[in-house]
């Protein structure tokens, strides 16, 4: 049941408008030009460098935190021209000690582009077909009433799934079942006594769903856990130090962290640290810093994780049949006014908001964790929406 104070957003084109806190005027339009050295008729035109971004405004981004809006906020943007890292506000509302840039969070739902690259890798090793049915790979675990499902319509979010069990929304009863245990299992057991919600591939709906049956498939065809799958396949390898999962139900962070705080729906302001995410597994139970995100996120641009040919899966939007889609396998694609083409996926745990951002190219990236209030909340937090339209302005 959903709360009737509080939507889950639903990260398709429409509304990432409003989550990168832009509109049609808020970023300057450039005029096409040519790459530096490019010869045009008989002369070469040498293109000033990247300026790098607008450290100005992204300082000014971080201003008067803590706030109403969050208590504190690490950023790191970077590409071909200057890095800036910044952090502002607390890590402890009751302690008042300031924020670290080490500090770990909840990752939330960029957990998904981890197991997106985990699945991708399988397909790189001829281990899993994208075009495949995932009833090939998991038969037992959807009945007869399911079409076929192929694994690239789970990346893509158009399996037609409907949403698996949960504890409730985290800003009301989901909170007082924090400590409690949801398996995988039942989460996705739920969706399947459902029924259908539309025919594979017929639309795109970004949900959690497709990515705990991801999850799934990866230990089946792994023979392995899937953390541990992420760890040697993603972690070792992008040299992640500083992330990992929890221990099964454990709802503690370990390390430096800040404290997160979730506004609930009766006004009270919680502390909402330690919570059990388990059932959140592969679709957003990661906990990561922004360094080790920003190193996984050039790692997997770069093709250091997934080979090029299975990479393009993620810089691909399905065709649907009924409406628009954004998403690919684990990212979405969001044009910016000046003609750039921005991939990014976010995610939100209580108390915390994450994002990792870039163009494909990796001339500008961005990293953020924001210890949101309302992480959860239909709107885009403040804090969040300013950093990406300072992060993405020139």
């Amino acid at each position: 049941m959903n709360s009737p104070h509080r939507k889950r957003t639903c990260l398709l084109a429409v509304a990432l408008l409003t989550g990168l806190g832009l509109t049609a005027t808020a970023l300057p339009a450039q005029a096409a030009a040519p790459a530096p050295g490019t010869s045009t008729g008989t002369s070469t035109i040498a293109l000033p460098a990247d300026p790098g971004p607008d450290t100005k405004a992204l300082a000014e981004a971080l201003q008067g935190l803590p706030d109403a809006n969050a208590t504190a906020a690490l950023v790191r943007v970077g590409g071909t021209g200057r890095d800036w890292h910044g952090s502002a506000g607390v890590r402890d509302l009751h302690t008042q000690a300031p924020a670290r840039e080490e500090a770990r969070f909840r990752a939330g739902s960029t957990t998904k582009v981890v197991t997106a690259a985990l699945v991708l890798q399988l397909a790189a090793e001829g281990r899993v077909d994208l075009d495949a049915p995932v009833q090939r790979y998991l038969p037992d675990l959807l009945t007869p009433a399911f079409d076929p499902i192929s694994v690239r319509q789970l990346l893509t979010f158009t399996s037609g799934l409907r949403p698996g069990a949960s504890l409730g929304p985290e800003d009301a009863e989901g909170y007082e079942n924090r400590f409690r245990t949801l398996t995988p299992e039942e989460v996705v057991a739920e969706s399947v006594r459902q029924g259908p919600d539309a025919a594979p591939g017929e639309r795109q709906r970004y949900g959690n769903i497709e990515y705990t049956v991801l999850g799934m498939l990866i230990e089946k065809v792994s023979g392995d856990a899937y953390e541990h799958q992420a760890l040697v396949r993603i972690f070792r390898p992008a040299g992640m130090r500083h992330t990992s999962f929890p221990d099964g139900p454990d709802p503690r962070i370990h390390g430096p962290h800040h404290r997160g705080y979730q506004l609930l729906a009766d006004g009270r302001l919680v502390d909402a640290t330690e919570w059990n995410m388990s059932d959140r597994w592969a679709v957003g139970n990661m906990i990561s810093t922004t360094g080790d995100l920003e190193r996984f996120l050039y790692a997997l641009f770069r093709g250091r994780l997934v080979p090029k040919p299975q990479l393009k899966e993620m810089f691909t939007v399905p065709e649907v049949r009924t409406g628009e889609a954004s998403m690919s396998a684990g990212l979405q694609r969001y044009p910016l006014p000046d003609k750039r083409v921005v991939w990014l996926k976010t995610g939100s745990r209580p108390g915390y908001s994450t994002g990792i951002a870039a163009t494909e190219d990796l001339t500008r990236t961005l990293v953020y964790s924001v210890n949101s209030t309302d992480a959860k909340g239909e709107q885009v937090n403040p804090v969040v929406g300013r950093l990406q339209a300072a992060a993405f302005s020139r």
